[in-house]
Order: structure tokens, then sequence, then C-alpha cells
């Protein structure tokens, strides 16, 4: 019963704050939004990125060296904004501060981005990383769900790709570590399988680093016959 109350305690303050104008979390100004105009316009940039990595590439270039040299598991790889300031601070309170109605703004930009209308529109399914039981209970509430309903919400499949390992925070971990970690840290919903078997899925993160986390859940759904994967992440880091 104290947990039922604390949620909808939280739920109501949550509601109260959407309502409330609020200063820019970088310039500090009062717009209506987390993230004034101007900002988005000064720190939001569109950049010309990898197709199969969305690491930056001069332009005219569609994939990097790496990437025709090692093919990723990924079809597309699509991000919005580079993880470097003031987004990569904005994102660590999206996350870890209780800022869950920034979703809505960070999936304006990144419906914005390059090449991603056209990903949403093609997909048949947006499926939302999964964070672990644990994880989940800790933070109260999954960042990859709250951006994917707010770039497609009637297109959503929570439930396919389940999270079945609890792994470290991929922030501390070596590249190998985190391949080796997440070997068998996710799997898909036996009971959902053939609701994603032939379809083309777009994955749905809030950040990516090295790849290895996306590159795991992308390994696992293509072997469950999805035949289109897009990565699509609000920002990458460079």
């Amino acid at each position: 019963m104290r947990e039922y109350i604390g949620c909808m305690f939280r739920r109501l303050l949550e509601g109260l704050a959407a309502r409330l104008p609020s200063q820019c979390a970088v310039c500090h100004g009062w717009p209506a939004e987390p993230v004034c105009e101007p900002c988005i316009a000064q720190f939001a940039q569109p950049v010309p990125r990898c197709q199969t990595c969305a690491l930056p590439v001069p332009a005219g270039v569609r994939t990097c060296g790496a990437c025709i040299t090692r093919p990723p598991p990924l079809d597309a790889c699509l991000a919005a904004l580079p993880y470097a300031y003031p987004w990569s601070g904005l994102i660590a309170d999206f996350k870890f501060q209780q800022h869950p109605g920034w979703a809505r703004q960070f999936g304006l930009l990144m419906r914005s981005g390059p090449w991603v209308e056209p990903a949403l529109d093609e997909a048949d399914l947006l499926v939302p990383l999964p964070l672990s039981a644990l994880r989940l209970q800790e933070r109260g509430y999954n960042q990859a769900l709250l951006l994917a309903r707010a770039l497609e919400p009637a297109k959503v499949a929570a439930d396919v790709l389940l999270r079945i390992l609890h792994t470290p925070p991929q922030s501390s971990l070596a590249r190998k570590e985190r391949l080796q970690g997440l070997q068998h840290a996710f799997a898909v919903d036996p009971l959902r399988a053939a609701q994603v078997r032939g379809k083309r899925v777009v994955l749905v993160d809030d950040v990516m680093t090295t790849g290895a986390t996306l590159h795991a859940a992308a390994g696992v759904l293509r072997q469950a016959g999805v035949h289109h994967i897009t990565a699509l992440v609000l920002a990458r880091t460079e």
C-alpha cells in the first residue's frame, strides 16, 4: 500500500510539473520546454554520420572504414545528438534525477534527425532497450521506453525484448568487458517471437557508446527472425 501511494504521489507531482513553466536547463531562460529553441539551434546542428554506427564522417561519406571492414549487426544506426555538452548532462538528469517528462522534447529532437522520419514510417515495431528488474526498480522508469512512446506510441512493443541478466553500468567497463558481460543479457520473449519474425524493427535507446549493448540486443532479435533492424538513439559518443 505504501509503495502504491508513493507511486501515485510521484505521478501527481510529475503531472503538476508538466503544467508549470520551466527554465531552460542550458541557458536558464524561461521557455515552456526543458531546452529552449535558441539552445537547440546552437547545440543540435545535424552532422554527417555513418549509416551503420552513427559516428561522424566527412560530408559525402555514407559508411565509415570500420563498418566497411567489420559490418555491425545493424542495418542502420541513427543518432540525433552528440553525447557532449549540454546533452550529456541533460541526459544524465533525465535518467537519474527524475525528469521523465523530458522524454517528449527529446523524442522531438530524435524525430528531427536526418533519416529518422522514414525509419519510423517504415518500421513495424519500436522496441525499447529493456532494463534489468533491479535497474528498473532503482530508477523507477525505463528511459528508452519513454523515448519510444514519445516517438511512435502506436508501434511500441515493450514486452518483446527481455533483459534477463543484470550487468554493471556499461559506462564503467571497457569494450571487451561490455561484450563479454552482454553475451547472454537479452532474450526475445518466446510468446512474442512470432510478433517480430519478418518485421522491420527500430531499436530505441538513449545513448550509444561502443554499441555493445545495441549489438547484443540486435543479435537476439536477428536470431528471432527480424528482417531489418535500425538502431535509433538520442545521443552518440564521438
